[in-house]
């Protein structure tokens, strides 16, 4: 498989991830971006915030809508390593997102090109742009390495 450069967005993202691991939760990351300045950036941690919303998109979302005072994310992108779950996907659109980047596909609890496909739902409020695959092979190796060291 061909790994093209990580634009630098996706780095900080797999960077959150590892953090993430670190913390013995599922290594998935994110970061919000508005106008290439990044605003925020968020990683998994429903074990340790005994929260299961805690996801890496939700935490990324709500610090980013902190900084701008505004619960409408309008012009933002959102950076992410997996493939998000129907509850972030939910998120997005009320966030109001403009464009989604997300690393690996998540066959079993995605929700966007997989599962629910919130997105296509005529009920979803919002659409935004998505780019998958970007970052796919490096996100997908740190996902396969933390579960393979747990089994």
């Amino acid at each position: 498989m061909t790994r093209w450069p990580l634009p630098e967005y996706m780095a900080l993202a797999l960077a959150q991830a590892r953090e993430a691991a670190q913390a013995g939760e599922v290594p998935i990351g994110a970061v919000v971006v508005k106008e290439g300045r990044v605003l925020a950036q968020g990683r998994n941690g429903p074990r340790e915030r005994h929260d299961p919303t805690s996801h890496a998109e939700i935490e990324a979302i709500r610090a980013a809508a902190r900084i701008l005072g505004n619960e409408r994310l309008e012009g933002c992108e959102l950076w992410v390593t997996l493939e998000p779950c129907a509850m972030c996907a939910g998120a997005i659109a009320h966030a109001r997102i403009a464009r989604l980047y997300y690393g690996a596909s998540d066959p079993k609890g995605g929700a966007v090109e997989n599962g629910a496909r919130v997105f296509e739902h005529p009920q979803c409020l919002h659409r935004p742009e998505v780019y998958a695959g970007i970052g796919e092979a490096e996100s997908a190796d740190l996902l396969r390495g933390f579960f393979r060291e747990r089994r």
